[in-house]
């Protein structure tokens, strides 16, 4: 499948974990500089992290806390020319609003013990480097990790107030779904909603065309859909593809990544959706990924409060949500008829 470019600042800090290690004392003073002077830089180095999902999403920066988006819905029709009909049905605002969570990480740390544990036996070699790239490393490493764990929990994240990890920071897309589904605003009369049996490699063809078939025209029509599945759909898929078409001329390779007759809707296997009770059926736009990334709120910095020890300090906002839950937009497949908790 294609890859998203990264961004000409995450492709640079990307290519710091390729350079040659040496032995380098690392001060105080320089990871201070550091992670001033590479503040947005590192910033971004979450949001790196997410960029398997981002191929597929769309990252709405600029947001402190909320955004509010108004769906309009209501209809309108030409009739035959009359001078008494009048039309007195109402537009109605469906509002949807993407909440970013306000996080952050305090982590102690020992600069050589990291320094020695990311690198081993490596350390010894290479022509010398300046102090600022080894610092650069540190944080950037730390930063990166930050955002695969943000990732690992895209879906099946739920807001803890009292929480200590990136599950509990914000509400993952299965969470919304399951909240959306119990309040009925995803179900089989409003278009949006399917039950599906349980995926296997002797069904999986037919499951994922009876999704798309279930589908609105006006969605199954957009020029490029994804089908969000845990991984294992995927490989069902291409079993089943395998022995249902056999050596048909058209069949020419093992991975099948469009559902077959649906030549505009690519599966999209994710390995955060593992164990996830839904398939999401939808558009790039519609899958928002939230961050701010502008505000002095957020901060990447280091302090020194023991003679050894310094402290990783970031703060960071983030969240998602689904633009629109409308038909034409959306339907979600629930497999098996299960939900999540």
């Amino acid at each position: 499948m294609m890859r998203c470019p990264l961004h000409p600042c995450m492709t640079k800090l990307k290519t710091i974990f390729d350079m040659a290690q040496v032995s380098v004392n690392i001060t105080s003073e320089d990871l201070q500089k550091s992670a001033r002077k590479y503040r947005k830089e590192l910033l971004q180095m979450p949001v790196l992290g997410l960029s398997r999902s981002l191929q597929h999403m769309t990252l709405r920066p600029g947001i402190r806390y909320a955004e509010t988006v108004g769906e309009l819905s209501g209809d309108m029709q030409f009739g035959p020319y009359s001078e008494t009909r009048e039309d007195n049905s109402e537009v109605v605002i469906n509002p949807r609003t993407l909440y970013t969570y306000f996080g952050s990480v305090v982590r102690n740390f020992s600069p050589n013990k990291i320094y020695q544990s990311m690198w081993g036996s490596d350390i010894t070699k290479g022509e010398a480097l300046k102090n600022t790239e080894i610092t650069r490393k540190v944080l950037a490493y730390l930063t990166a990790q930050l955002g695969k764990n943000l990732n690992m929990v895209l879906w099946n994240a739920v807001r803890n107030d009292s929480g200590e990890t990136s599950k509990d920071l914000f509400n993952g897309f299965d969470t919304i779904t399951k909240k959306e589904l119990d309040g009925k605003k995803l179900s089989e009369e409003l278009g949006n909603y399917k039950v599906i049996e349980a995926i296997t490699k002797e069904n999986a063809v037919d499951t994922l065309k009876a999704v798309c078939m279930a589908a609105d025209d006006m969605l199954t029509e957009e020029s490029s859909v994804k089908l969000f599945v845990p991984k294992h759909v995927l490989f069902d898929y291409c079993e089943d593809y395998k022995s249902t078409t056999g050596a048909i001329p058209y069949n020419r390779e093992y991975k099948q990544y469009y559902v077959e007759g649906f030549d505009n809707v690519s599966i999209v296997p994710l390995a955060n959706k593992k164990n996830s009770p839904f398939i999401h059926m939808t558009v790039k736009r519609n899958m928002l990924v939230g961050v701010n990334q502008t505000g002095e709120e957020e901060n990447v910095e280091v302090a020194r409060f023991k003679a050894f020890v310094l402290q990783f300090i970031a703060t960071m906002f983030f969240g998602v949500e689904f633009e629109s839950l409308s038909k034409e937009r959306l339907l979600v497949a629930s497999i098996d008829g299960t939900t999540p908790i």
